[in-house]
């Protein structure tokens, strides 16, 4: 198999209206990533980053590759890597969902699990400095490095971006989640070039170190970081919302409500940040809204959506959510 046989399998058609109820009621369309293979937009990541080390040389055959993830990329990469002929290693921690490291155990890949926190509270440092460990042992092993990346910029430049304008051509506002940042910054890449009135708006989790914010604990994997990523370039967003895990739980359990199915946490972080947003005025009546839905739900039965994974770790949830987890 060929990365353009892995390219073909790409979706990124699929957009589901979706109403806000916050300042006064907001429509969007919800970009649907969870339908792509591994269930994930970075499905697209895992393929711009390998093939542009094919290109380059420095991906030998038969070669191992390491990354550090909270989960979707690394069982994007578990697979291509597996279709390609490639070992894999995950460099993951507490917060995966155990779906997800089984599934990148199944497809094949390794995990190397780090248990303790870095000095902002969170595993990213942790897990940096076990693949710094394991290139030093071992000398056929090769890095993707999805932080610094560029072709992980490229993915959704090349893909993400134009998939939106093809389905809205020149949307107001597109809102991104930021965790690695290169979903972020290859959208905002694309639409400054290409549609520049489109305001993007990069959300993140409070907790989270990206937007230079104070570091704190965080349970929920997908956005957020302990350390700023290289590739994070603040000024190519339009604006920033940073979101509490709370409303990120609230945003998950009432879409599952309304909507019957369940979406990942960055997913309802990113609808949470619309509702601020909405709230505070900043979306005006009628504006075309798109925003990226990076994975489903299904892969969080034990963590976001057990009632007592919730209720073990967050308090002050609205009334209709501890209802919810009390039923």
């Amino acid at each position: 198999m060929h990365i353009e046989d892995l390219a073909a399998l790409i979706q990124d058609d699929v957009f589901v209206p979706v109403r806000i109820d916050a300042g006064g009621g907001v429509d969007i369309l919800l970009k649907i990533e969870g339908l792509n293979p591994a269930g994930s937009i970075k499905f697209k990541t895992a393929l711009a980053m390998i093939a542009d080390m094919e290109r380059s040389g420095r991906l030998k055959p038969g070669a191992t590759v390491v990354e550090s993830s909270s989960g979707n990329l690394g069982l994007a990469l578990s697979i291509v890597c597996r279709a390609l002929g490639y070992g894999f290693v995950c460099v993951s921690d507490p917060n995966i969902s155990p779906a997800t490291r089984d599934m990148i155990e199944a497809t094949g890949g390794r995990m190397e699990p780090v248990t303790e926190t870095d000095e902002n509270g969170g595993y990213l440092g942790t897990r940096l400095r076990r693949i710094a460990a394991l290139l030093d042992r071992h000398a056929g092993w090769v890095w993707t490095n999805q932080y610094g990346n560029p072709a992980a910029k490229w993915a959704h430049h090349r893909w993400t971006g134009p998939a939106v304008r093809r389905r809205v051509d020149r949307p107001d506002f597109l809102f991104v989640g930021v965790g690695t940042a290169g979903t972020a910054m290859g959208c905002a890449e694309y639409f400054r070039i290409n549609a520049p009135d489109t305001r993007v708006i990069g959300v993140d989790s409070v907790g989270s170190v990206t937007f230079g914010q104070t570091p704190g604990r965080r349970y929920l994997p997908g956005l957020g970081a302990s350390q700023q990523p290289p590739l994070f370039e603040a000024t190519m967003l339009d604006e920033q919302v940073i979101v509490p895990e709370t409303e990120t739980v609230t945003a998950c359990w009432r879409f599952r409500r309304r909507h019957g199915f369940l979406i990942g946490a960055s997913t309802g972080t990113v609808l949470a940040g619309i509702a601020r947003h909405a709230a505070a005025g900043a979306i005006p009546p009628g504006a075309t809204v798109v925003a990226l839905s990076p994975d489903l739900g299904d892969r969080y039965a034990a963590t976001l959506y057990d009632a007592a994974w919730i209720g073990s770790r967050y308090a002050d949830l609205p009334p209709d959510i501890a209802e919810a987890l009390a039923a």
